[in-house]
């Protein structure tokens, strides 16, 4: 294994982890086979991160160093399906994840439509060409993310849905359609990697809207190639790992952590009496008693002697208590 691998659990010297958020729509008869051999992939490649397997393909962010990334693509685009993977790639000075995990889930991206082909989905629209698409009055802008994640950041004008999962995006789609079609002749809708828009413009298309379009690679592909001169973006785009958010240029963003909710804290949340680091932040402090505030503080205590020790506390894994 080389050097790099063995050390991907530390700061890499001289450069930085590669970050990649991937997916593709697939059909593979046996996800759960799958596993085994992906898993060992991954550990061997000293890779960590979050991969998806279902009948439908495969979703993930993983991070590494560029070889060990390298050698876990290659073993997925080996994959029925997968040459054409979509990749976005960016980077972040210190590894992102804490633990390897490949799981085998119904979905590789939940909506609870198990009828939705998304592989049938809307028009793919290049970021170049996203802002004059979603300036035409014609156009209804859709954030199809969830509401933590919209708080974040979005488009100037984008409709939120204020949902707490996908799973609740085609109800409320369905809830609010007339309103949201009134004198509108097209749909485009975004997320943060592309993948939930697959399904979310497939499910669009299932129901009768035809002129439905979505950006291509997401969130990400958008803030890596549009600059912020030009962009229509506001905020920060939220990412599933411990950089928590990032901005144009996919550089890092300023939001944290909460580690009692795990839900992201600005800097004016960080600036309010309800937050305490590692115990609680405005959205969650009035939902803790005091002795869960207790465990919280204890297990900060724990995570703050192991950083100082130079190890990983496995209580401070992102998404996970």
């Amino acid at each position: 294994m080389c050097e790099l691998c063995v050390r991907a659990g530390q700061r890499l010297q001289g450069g930085m982890f590669r970050v990649c958020a991937l997916y593709r729509f697939t059909p593979f008869a046996d996800p759960a086979a799958l596993k085994p051999p992906l898993l060992a992939a991954c550990e061997a490649a000293g890779v960590r991160g979050t991969l998806l397997l279902a009948h439908e393909g495969i979703n993930g962010t993983i991070a590494g160093p560029d070889e060990g990334i390298d050698a876990v693509l290659a073993h997925i685009r080996a994959l029925p399906g997968c040459a054409a993977l979509d990749v976005k790639d960016s980077r972040a000075a210190e590894m992102p994840f804490y633990r390897t995990k490949v799981r085998v889930k119904r979905e590789i991206v939940t909506m609870g439509e198990p009828a939705i082909d998304p592989l049938d989905a809307g028009h793919y629209v290049d970021p170049a060409d996203w802002n004059a698409l979603i300036a035409d009055p014609a156009t209804v802008l859709i954030d199809t993310r969830n509401d933590y994640e919209v708080a974040v950041g979005t488009f100037a004008g984008a409709v939120d849905p204020d949902t707490r999962s996908f799973r609740e995006f085609p109800a409320w789609f369905r809830d609010h359609r007339d309103d949201l079609l009134a004198g509108r002749t097209r749909v485009a809708m975004f997320c943060t990697g592309g993948i939930r828009c697959e399904k979310a413009t497939a499910f669009l298309k299932a129901e009768g809207v035809d002129d439905v379009f979505h950006l291509k690679g997401g969130i990400l592909k958008y803030l890596e190639e549009v600059p912020a001169a030009d962009s229509s973006w506001t905020g920060e785009c939220f990412v599933f790992d411990e950089r928590v958010a990032v901005g144009h240029g996919l550089a890092p963003g300023t939001h944290g952590l909460c580690r009692a909710c795990r839900m992201p804290v600005s800097e004016a949340d960080r600036g309010s009496p309800l937050y305490e680091e590692g115990v609680s932040c405005p959205r969650c402090h009035d939902m803790r008693d005091d002795a869960d505030r207790a465990r919280y503080a204890e297990r900060h205590r724990q995570a703050l002697l192991a950083e100082a020790r130079g190890e990983a506390h496995v209580g401070r894994r992102y998404g996970e208590d």
